[in-house]
Protein backbone atom coordinates (compact mmCIF):
# COMPACT_ATOMS: atom_id res chain seq x y z
CA UNK A 1 0.00 0.00 0.00
CA UNK A 2 1.04 3.56 -0.56
CA UNK A 3 1.82 6.41 1.76
CA UNK A 4 -0.56 9.15 2.82
CA UNK A 5 1.26 11.62 0.58
CA UNK A 6 0.70 9.29 -2.39
CA UNK A 7 -2.99 9.22 -1.49
CA UNK A 8 -2.94 13.03 -1.31
CA UNK A 9 -1.53 13.18 -4.86
CA UNK A 10 -4.20 10.77 -6.14
CA UNK A 11 -7.00 12.80 -4.56
CA UNK A 12 -5.60 16.07 -5.97
CA UNK A 13 -5.50 14.43 -9.41
CA UNK A 14 -9.11 13.24 -9.10
CA UNK A 15 -10.36 16.63 -7.88
CA UNK A 16 -8.33 18.58 -10.42
CA UNK A 17 -7.26 21.17 -7.84
CA UNK A 18 -5.21 21.47 -4.66
CA UNK A 19 -8.34 21.74 -2.48
CA UNK A 20 -7.58 18.43 -0.75
CA UNK A 21 -7.20 18.65 3.01
CA UNK A 22 -5.89 16.04 5.49
CA UNK A 23 -7.45 16.46 8.93
CA UNK A 24 -7.99 20.23 8.56
CA UNK A 25 -8.48 22.24 11.74
CA UNK A 26 -12.03 23.60 12.24
CA UNK A 27 -10.77 27.16 11.81
CA UNK A 28 -9.40 26.51 8.31
CA UNK A 29 -11.23 28.24 5.46
CA UNK A 30 -12.02 25.65 2.76
CA UNK A 31 -12.37 26.26 -0.97
CA UNK A 32 -15.05 24.26 -2.79
CA UNK A 33 -15.29 21.78 -4.32
CA UNK A 34 -12.91 20.03 -1.98
CA UNK A 35 -11.98 16.68 -0.53
CA UNK A 36 -11.41 16.19 3.19
CA UNK A 37 -9.85 13.00 4.46
CA UNK A 38 -8.68 11.53 7.73
CA UNK A 39 -7.24 8.25 8.91
CA UNK A 40 -9.78 6.22 10.87
CA UNK A 41 -7.94 3.05 11.74
CA UNK A 42 -5.31 0.55 10.67
CA UNK A 43 -6.29 -3.05 10.03
CA UNK A 44 -3.54 -5.56 10.70
CA UNK A 45 -3.42 -9.13 9.37
CA UNK A 46 -1.39 -11.76 11.20
CA UNK A 47 0.38 -14.99 10.32
CA UNK A 48 1.95 -17.18 12.99
CA UNK A 49 0.91 -14.50 15.51
CA UNK A 50 3.09 -11.91 13.76
CA UNK A 51 1.80 -8.87 11.87
CA UNK A 52 2.55 -9.09 8.17
CA UNK A 53 0.13 -6.71 6.49
CA UNK A 54 -1.38 -3.36 7.42
CA UNK A 55 -4.17 -1.50 5.63
CA UNK A 56 -4.98 2.04 6.61
CA UNK A 57 -8.63 3.02 6.49
CA UNK A 58 -9.50 6.60 5.61
CA UNK A 59 -12.74 8.51 5.66
CA UNK A 60 -12.87 10.62 2.48
CA UNK A 61 -15.51 13.34 2.07
CA UNK A 62 -16.23 15.16 -1.17
CA UNK A 63 -17.89 18.55 -0.56
CA UNK A 64 -19.42 20.16 -3.65
CA UNK A 65 -22.28 22.49 -4.47
CA UNK A 66 -23.15 20.23 -7.43
CA UNK A 67 -25.23 17.23 -6.29
CA UNK A 68 -24.37 15.45 -9.56
CA UNK A 69 -20.62 16.05 -9.42
CA UNK A 70 -18.52 13.93 -11.79
CA UNK A 71 -15.97 13.57 -9.00
CA UNK A 72 -18.32 11.10 -7.26
CA UNK A 73 -17.77 8.48 -9.97
CA UNK A 74 -14.02 9.13 -10.08
CA UNK A 75 -13.72 8.41 -6.35
CA UNK A 76 -15.77 5.24 -6.72
CA UNK A 77 -13.23 3.95 -9.26
CA UNK A 78 -10.48 3.87 -6.64
CA UNK A 79 -9.56 0.34 -5.50
CA UNK A 80 -11.03 -0.55 -2.09
CA UNK A 81 -13.29 2.53 -2.04
CA UNK A 82 -16.84 2.16 -0.71
CA UNK A 83 -19.58 4.80 -0.73
CA UNK A 84 -20.83 5.31 2.81
CA UNK A 85 -23.43 8.10 2.86
CA UNK A 86 -24.63 11.42 1.46
CA UNK A 87 -25.87 14.45 3.33
CA UNK A 88 -26.29 18.18 2.79
CA UNK A 89 -25.13 20.93 5.11
CA UNK A 90 -25.12 24.69 4.55
CA UNK A 91 -26.26 24.18 0.96
CA UNK A 92 -23.31 21.89 0.16
CA UNK A 93 -23.45 18.22 -0.78
CA UNK A 94 -21.25 15.85 1.23
CA UNK A 95 -20.45 12.39 -0.14
CA UNK A 96 -18.57 10.21 2.34
CA UNK A 97 -16.47 7.20 1.35
CA UNK A 98 -14.44 4.59 3.17
CA UNK A 99 -11.10 3.99 1.47
CA UNK A 100 -8.43 1.42 2.30
CA UNK A 101 -5.02 2.60 1.15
Amino acid sequence: MGTRLELQDILVSILGSANVYFQPPPTMSLKYPCILYRRERINTEFANNLPYKHKKRYSVTLIDSNPDSLIIDKLLMLPACIFDRHYTSNGLNHDVYTLYF
